[in-house]
């Protein structure tokens, strides 16, 4: 589920040059629903391998979806195999981005997606996004959030550190969020947050990247 070129699609594409949503061809190359066979709905805390879904993130994923129970992806679709994927592509010059995980609804489909920042310069975000105290950077709107942090750890190469962005947001056919839009930015930057430290702690990256256990939501 890598690609190795960059593709500025998706929420955060559209939002600001150099960083990326996996859109909606990517890691897929087919039905975007083909990994979608679950047995029976489960609850959020078991989804993406059961430690990526803080219990805060499990609440913000009920205010995003409206739903309580939801359907994981697939067995491969977890946080370890992501972050394995992510050690392997660090090893590379290209720029490498894939997803973590897919949730769905009977009605809804989030996308977590990962990608090894090239480190450039970046334009302001659109202005329906706010800015957070977390990480390196974060933004978050109504309709999907995005986290960079920096990682030093003994499975990345060089010594130095690699940033690596964490992006939420909806698949399928774009619609207009439901609810309100301050709650809804907590509700996708908490789920960004629980899905960067789950991987910052994959990883092994000290300080687990500098990302505090919980969110801090608070606007700069």
């Amino acid at each position: 589920m890598t690609n190795r070129r960059t593709r500025q699609g998706g929420l955060l594409g559209a939002a600001l040059t150099g960083f990326l949503i996996v859109g909606a061809t990517s890691c897929s190359g087919g039905d975007d629903r083909a990994e979608k066979e679950p047995d029976a709905p489960v609850a959020a805390g078991s989804l993406c391998g059961g430690s990526a879904v803080s219990t805060g993130a499990a609440e913000a994923l009920e205010t995003i979806t409206g739903a309580s129970r939801f359907y994981a992806a697939g067995e491969t679709s977890t946080v370890a195999r992501a972050a394995k994927e992510l050690v392997e592509g660090a090893t590379s010059s290209a720029v490498i981005d894939g997803e973590v995980c897919r949730v769905y609804t009977a009605r809804s489909e989030l996308r977590i997606t990962w990608r090894l920042s090239d480190g450039a310069s970046v334009d302001d975000p659109a202005s329906k996004f706010s800015l957070l105290d977390m990480g390196e950077r974060a933004l978050a709107a109504p309709d999907g959030a995005f986290l960079r942090f920096a990682c030093r750890s003994e499975r990345m190469p060089g010594s130095g550190p690699v940033r690596i962005d964490i992006g939420v947001e909806r698949g399928g056919t774009p619609t207009e969020p439901e609810g309100d839009p301050e709650a809804l930015k907590d509700a996708y930057a908490t789920v960004a947050h629980s899905f960067s430290l789950a991987m910052a702690k994959e990883l092994g990256c000290e300080n687990d990247g500098q990302l505090k256990s919980n969110p801090s939501l608070d606007r700069l």
